[in-house]
């Protein structure tokens, strides 16, 4: 702490005062720089990242949308935590004395981790003050949804109403709908996939955990015959409702509905459930390696797309509907968000059919 009178400002790891000297944390560092000398080296540096020639955009409208989408990922990790509770609050999508609910963008985590500089809960205090003033309470989360996952997302005002939100939340009676453009599509165009969720490692040259099913049945080799298996201790009951609402160009866009809220249930019920992984998910298109989705051959010919740029496709989940309930039926709070961008353009080029209340 700079002694009373003094100004000093902070570097990255460095603590600098005005015409003193730079103290590393490090007691390996090297020979230390006055702030002036800093200053230059950082403006050199600037002048030089300047000099390099820009990365060259695609030419092709799909694939430029796709290399602007992956910069504004990057770009979500860099921006000032203003800019970003700016942003989250121009696309607030209702707000009422107990609850704020965000369209959350795509790209952007909940929470913070190794390598991620903003993520939604560093910005909720600052979020509060834009709604009600400097002496605002921050903002509570009340449930998550995955980096890439776009759309409705509720916070509490306060603490109390973000309890019980989320016992709302955890005794399932929440209703939640998501819309998923996917890979294929289900041998039945509506159902229930009841299968168990698990953490397993996969043991491969890229060593990894991922989510998987721990099906409580399996068919026998020998006889093809079903029996029951004795259920994992680590597995965790998973339930989703799937409805198909449309299918063209070897894909699909399903309506979804979580019973339960296990980590990566929907992407994992799709993929290794149903045989029909979302589109961009490069994570659970495959169990054995970590590589980009394998696309067919006319969904990349509608997509505009080449196999090796398929890498850059972004996750086709969002959290379209949110049902609150309120104590009675006619108070039940009822939250729309329209897909993003790139969702839509998507559903268009694959010749994919909004529901009809989404035309209007």
């Amino acid at each position: 702490m700079a002694a009373p009178g003094s100004v000093a400002w902070r570097v990255g790891g460095f603590a600098v005062k005005p015409g003193g000297r730079l103290f590393s944390h490090s007691q390996c560092a090297a020979a230390p720089l006055t702030a002036e000398q800093l200053a230059e080296k950082i403006r050199a540096q600037k002048r030089e990242q300047e000099k390099k020639p820009a990365r060259e955009v695609p030419k092709d409208p799909v694939r430029r949308r796709v290399h602007e989408l992956a910069q504004l990922s990057q770009q979500l990790q860099r921006v000032h935590p203003n800019v970003l509770a700016k942003a989250l609050k121009n696309g607030i999508l209702l707000q009422n004395k107990e609850i704020v609910v965000i369209n959350k963008p795509y790209g952007l985590p909940v929470h913070g981790g190794p390598g991620i500089k903003s993520c939604i809960t560093d910005v909720l205090p600052i979020l509060a003050k834009m709604l009600d003033g400097m002496k605002a309470e921050p903002l509570h989360l009340c449930h998550r949804l995955d980096k890439e996952t776009t759309g409705v997302m509720v916070l509490a005002r306060d603490q109390e109403t973000a309890h019980r939100i989320q016992e709302l939340f955890r005794t399932r009676q929440v209703e939640k709908k998501y819309w998923a453009i996917c890979v294929g599509a289900p041998e039945s165009t509506d159902g229930v996939v009841e299968i168990p969720i698990i953490e397993k490692e996969v043991v491969s040259h890229q060593p990894h955990y991922k989510m998987t099913l721990a099906p409580n049945y399996r068919i026998s080799h020998e006889d093809g015959k079903t029996f029951k298996v004795r259920r994992h201790r680590d597995a965790q009951v998973a339930v989703t409702r799937y409805q198909v609402l449309s299918s063209a160009s070897s894909c699909s866009l399903l309506e979804l509905q979580p019973v339960t809220g296990v980590k990566h249930q929907l992407r994992v019920h799709l993929a290794f459930g149903l045989g029909c992984p979302v589109l961009g998910d490069h994570k659970y298109s495959h169990w054995s390696k970590l590589a980009p989705q394998k696309l067919p051959g006319k969904a990349l010919k509608r997509l505009g797309l080449e196999q090796a740029k398929v890498r850059h496709l972004p996750l086709h989940l969002h959290a379209h509907e949110l049902i609150l309930p309120k104590g009675d039926e006619e108070k039940k709070i009822h939250i729309v968000c329209r897909p993003p961008q790139f969702f839509s353009r998507s559903l268009k080029r694959l010749k994919l059919e909004f529901p009809e209340a989404e035309k209007e």
